[in-house]
């Protein structure tokens, strides 16, 4: 089955855009978050801002990690 890029619903700061980056590539999201700041800081903010908006809009919700065991 082929791993597919979608937002991370769990583990989510601000749209869950970057944590479902980084659960694809099986990161640390908060490695990848600190990265991101710093492209931002060096790019001059704008051009990430609109990065993650796109990628907001575009990317579908993934769901959870956690499984949930339903009993009767």
């Amino acid at each position: 089955m082929a791993k597919k890029l979608t937002k991370k619903v769990d583990t989510k700061m601000l749209g869950g855009v970057i944590s479902g980056i980084a659960d694809y590539f099986n990161q640390d999201p908060t490695l990848l978050r600190v990265a991101v700041v710093a492209l931002a800081i060096l790019t001059g903010i704008l051009p990430v801002v609109i990065f993650y908006l796109v990628a907001w809009f575009i990317m579908p919700d993934g769901g959870t990690d956690v499984e949930y065991t339903v009993v009767d």
